[in-house]
């Protein structure tokens, strides 16, 4: 089936991004998963291409285009060569911290932080997720206290993705105790804010490379200037943001399990047993084509997704669907290539290996399936209860 979803210019755009993965991201995806760490020339490089800060405006030194669908040219690229982790930590730069500071910064935040996020020299990160408290944001306990001119903060978070690497971090924290779904604001830290520390770099199954963290706040003065939005408004900015997010998580998914089936295709018709090709038996075209099958099938829905994002009708309910449904499809879809692999499957030296213990994340943040579900049922009472 033809796929309608890019045009001329996104094509010319792929050939850049392959250049870039070609030159910039194969040589080192063995050094980064072994370094546990992507190091800082392949988002400068990435910054020179062109290649993030697409959203940002011009004026405020980014490229000026908010198609999302070059962002999902990026993202295919990067999962045709198994660079999982890029893709994660590069879709939190794009699709999470910079719509925020773009969307709801003042003129001097903007000033400060995008034109060096679109280059690369900054990364940024945003710190929701507590150890007691992950899809459950209203059980977030960090907080901060306004003392003239400042915020004071304390807390803690964990599972940051480029909490390491990190120049600042938008914090979810507490601001005001009793006022329920509108007592949280979002406050930026910078680096080197005294009280600001980072713990260990989380030892995780996969995703190797990306740099995952916990981070500290022990009475942290923050310039009230640091305030991201309205304050008591970060609840309702995070829910406004959220379809953006899933998306590219989906995005994500659904990339990296094409990929993993296009090299499973591709091995069991030169892979033998029993005098001829694993793809001439039945049982593997039968798996091969019911996979193909889901694939197109999701591809077709997320496609439409993509479309309903840039012209802004996107909704919570759609995109939860997109995300649980992407993320569960490319664990049944990677579990399955694996096992036409055989005992070769197993090993690490084989994309799939790795594949396999990278995608397990996919499911569980940006919300998990079982959240998803929730939202999708919530809705689903609501509009039943609601008198036609």
């Amino acid at each position: 089936m033809d796929r309608h979803l890019f045009t001329e210019d996104h094509d010319r755009y792929r050939e850049v991004v392959r250049e870039f993965v070609t030159r910039e991201v194969e040589p080192h995806l063995e050094r980064w998963d072994r370094d546990r760490l992507i190091d800082r020339p392949v988002w400068l490089a990435a910054g020179k291409y062109g290649l993030i800060g697409l959203g940002v405006p011009e004026s405020d030194g980014g490229g000026g285009e908010p198609d999302y669908r070059y962002q999902v040219v990026l993202i295919e690229e990067l999962a045709r060569v198994g660079a999982a982790s890029l893709i994660s930590s590069f879709s939190v730069q794009d699709n999470i911290v910079m719509p925020y500071v773009r969307d709801l910064g003042t003129a001097d935040q903007r000033r400060r932080w995008l034109p060096g996020m679109a280059s690369g020299e900054l990364i940024g990160a945003i710190a929701m997720t507590e150890p007691g408290a992950g899809s459950d944001l209203q059980g977030i306990r960090t907080a901060a206290r306004r003392d003239g001119d400042h915020w004071v903060l304390d807390g803690q978070k964990t599972f940051i993705t480029s909490g390491v690497n990190a120049d600042f971090v938008i914090v979810v924290a507490r601001t005001d105790p009793d006022a329920g779904s509108r007592g949280f604001s979002l406050i930026v830290v910078e680096t080197g804010t005294p009280g600001f520390t980072r713990g260990r770099k989380l030892d995780k199954i996969g995703m190797h490379a990306q740099d995952t963290a916990e981070l500290f706040f022990d009475n942290v003065r923050v310039p009230a200037a640091n305030l991201l939005g309205e304050a008591g408004g970060g609840f309702v900015h995070l829910m406004e943001r959220l379809p953006l997010e899933r998306l590219s998580i989906a995005t994500s998914a659904l990339a990296g399990a094409e990929a993993v089936f296009t090299e499973t295709r591709r091995y069991c018709f030169e892979r033998r047993a029993f005098g001829k090709p694993i793809g001439d038996f039945q049982n593997t075209r039968f798996q091969l084509a019911e996979m193909a099958t889901e694939l197109d099938v999701t591809r077709a829905y997320h496609d439409l997704a993509v479309l309903a994002l840039n012209e802004g009708t996107l909704g919570v309910v759609d995109a939860a669907k997109a995300k649980w449904w992407a993320t569960e499809l490319q664990k049944r879809v990677i579990d399955r290539c694996l096992q036409l692999h055989g005992g070769y499957g197993y090993m690490l030296e084989y994309p799939v290996a790795k594949a396999f213990i990278d995608s397990r994340i996919q499911t569980i943040y940006g919300g998990t399936t079982e959240i998803m579900k929730e939202i999708i049922g919530r809705d689903i009472a609501r509009t039943a209860r609601t008198p036609r």
